[in-house]
């Protein structure tokens, strides 16, 4: 049975990666888990320059998930490429890395430096970032810059492009749709959802940014939604993600058109998980006779015009 699937030519051994920002870069996990057994690796965002981050308290628990502030914390293309490439190098993964950056021309020059490396298996691009030069606004929630972004970075690429949408807009399935005709290979969806955590004792906030990102098992029925919505709309890859804790919620995610998964918070729970979904999925394969996991994409039964799922979000 065949586990695996392809994108622009680069063969996954599986359909199960872990997401950026929840394994650092592989090498922080490698005595806890067999990283040889995943279906690729997302790297930790990385900006041209190294970047602190935001200040503490930057991650609260919530119930069901958790939120996070970090600020895309992460040590530097150059430094990347000094102390953490060598160490990917020797894995028989896939690497992709994502790219986070305040400014169009930041997101080129990452991708540039990047290109002239191997080790590197394709990129995902997080715009999710703050861009700076006009007022602060995250990339992603303007349907034109991300499109802007994507065709810059194809034209500088042949290698896989992952544009990993947000959840905070109206309709995702637009974002997609402008990344899949700016260049794209594939989208992940979803990043986290804003929200916020309260301390009624003190009466302040539980971040020192008031609001940040939502994941965990918490999102997965928004994630699922918006999966599902992307699906209907492009004819590109999904990578599914948000709240994947068991085999059984990789499986939801196919069905509803995600062609793999990433595993993101619950690596901190669990940082084998992602190797045990992915066994696990070949033999839910194997037991129900599948010649083919990519059989699950899609598959479910409801069929519905895009036009009223989006009145439905």
């Amino acid at each position: 049975m065949k586990a695996g699937f392809s994108l622009r030519g680069v063969e996954f051994k599986n359909r199960v990666l872990v997401a950026s920002g929840t394994f650092g870069y592989g090498d922080e996990v490698k005595d806890l888990v067999d990283l040889n057994k995943l279906g690729g690796i997302v790297t930790k965002s990385l900006s041209w320059k190294p970047r602190d981050g935001n200040p503490p308290r930057r991650i609260v628990e919530t119930p069901g998930g958790m939120l996070n502030s970090i600020g895309l914390a992460n040590i530097g293309v150059d430094a990347f490429i000094e102390k953490k490439l060598p160490f990917l190098r020797t894995l028989d993964t896939k690497v992709l890395v994502n790219i986070a950056a305040s400014s169009v021309q930041e997101y080129c020059d990452v991708l540039g430096v990047l290109e002239e490396h191997e080790g590197i298996d394709g990129y995902e691009i997080n715009v999710s970032c703050p861009n700076v030069k006009e007022g602060g606004l995250s990339f992603g929630t303007d349907c034109a810059k991300t499109a802007e972004i994507t065709s810059r970075l194809r034209a500088m690429t042949e290698k896989p492009l992952i544009v990993k949408l947000t959840p905070n807009v109206t309709h995702i399935s637009e974002f997609a749709e402008a990344v899949e005709h700016a260049g794209a290979d594939a989208v992940s969806a979803i990043n986290t959802v804003i929200g916020m955590a309260v301390d009624h004792k003190s009466r302040k906030p539980k971040l020192s940014t008031v609001t940040g990102g939502l994941s965990g098992p918490a999102v997965k029925p928004i994630a699922l939604a918006k999966v599902y919505e992307v699906a209907q709309t492009v004819s590109i890859p999904i990578l599914g993600i948000g709240g994947i804790a068991s085999m059984e919620d990789a499986i939801e995610f196919m069905l509803v058109g995600a062609t793999a998964v990433q595993v993101g918070t619950m690596n901190f729970v669990q940082p084998d998980l992602g190797v045990r979904i992915a066994q696990g999925l070949e033999s839910f394969g194997r037991e129900r006779g599948l010649k083919d996991l990519g059989e699950l994409v899609g598959a479910i039964d409801a069929k519905v015009e895009l036009s009223v799922l989006q009145s439905w979000l």
